[in-house]
């Protein structure tokens, strides 16, 4: 892992992480494309879970503003956070919402605490309606290796991420992702202003300066590279399936990544931590 000068925006690595074991080897497609295959055991420690949950709650509402925010509403931590600010558990499209913000604040700490990337995650908390997906990249990684200058070693990565959290359905899931990654660089622009905009709101200079060193990759040069992730239950993991995942459609596929991670009762995971975040706060 390349040492990143924009690690002082990264959060401390949350220990749930130690759950998360690769499979080796992995897996390769028909195409040659090798596929990272990851596991998540679900932790039993609670004072683990309980650190997953602080940091996962932070993604929709910083601990120190939630009593300012709910003020007014009548509503107590937990049921502001369940009512106004987390994806709603049934109903609509709240389970659907709720299993992709799973998935993709899943790959983000991937890409973070393993892959060694910054990712931007202030679109969660800028929703009008919590259980409405948000548009763009899913998960945008920056590495700069000089904050004082850009290098052409610098690297963004832009990571589309789709879930199947449920026991029930298709497992071809990495295959959804591997399309819509194929259109990424067409919203990267998009993506990348609206994170900057979020992050002047909050006054993290620091952040804002880290997008900007992204934002004309024609006078500043770096590394556009490229992710794919599927994170599935593993009652519809399917090992024929995700290897059948083909890339030759792909504008970017010399520098695409592709990766799935799996796991037993993925949507009650994702309601318990739900749960858990709300009842914690």
């Amino acid at each position: 892992m390349r040492k990143n000068a924009l690690a002082s925006l990264v959060p401390p690595r949350p220990a749930y992480l130690k759950s998360l074991v690769k499979q080796v080897p992995g897996l390769v497609n028909d195409d040659g494309h090798v596929i990272d295959i990851w596991t998540l055991c679900l932790p039993d420690d609670a004072t683990v879970l309980s650190d997953w949950a602080a940091q996962f709650r932070q993604n929709y509402c910083l601990d120190d503003e939630i009593d300012e925010l709910r003020d007014g509403t009548g509503l107590s931590r937990r049921d502001y956070l369940l009512e106004m600010v987390f994806p709603a558990a049934s109903g609509g499209t709240g389970p659907a919402t709720r299993s992709g913000d799973f998935a993709e604040l899943l790959v983000s700490d991937y890409v973070e605490h393993v892959l060694g990337f910054w990712v931007p995650r202030l679109k969660y908390a800028d929703k009008t309606n919590p259980s409405e997906s948000m548009k763009g990249v899913d998960v945008v990684g920056f590495l700069q290796l000089d904050t004082a200058r850009s290098q052409p070693d610098d690297q963004l990565l832009a990571f589309e991420v789709k879930a199947r959290l449920s026991s029930t359905g298709k497992g071809d899931r990495l295959q959804d992702a591997i399309k819509d990654s194929g259109i990424d660089f067409l919203r990267l622009g998009y993506t990348l202003n609206k994170a900057k905009r979020l992050l002047r709101g909050r006054g993290d200079r620091h952040g804002v300066k880290g997008v900007a060193r992204f934002q004309n990759k024609a006078d500043r040069p770096f590394e556009l590279l490229f992710g794919a992730g599927a994170v599935l239950n593993d009652a519809i993991f399917d090992t024929d399936v995700v290897q059948a995942s083909t890339t030759d459609d792909h504008p970017h596929r010399d520098d695409l990544q592709l990766m799935v991670v799996r796991g037993a009762d993925l949507m009650n995971v994702a309601h318990a931590m739900y749960l858990r975040a709300a009842d914690e706060a």
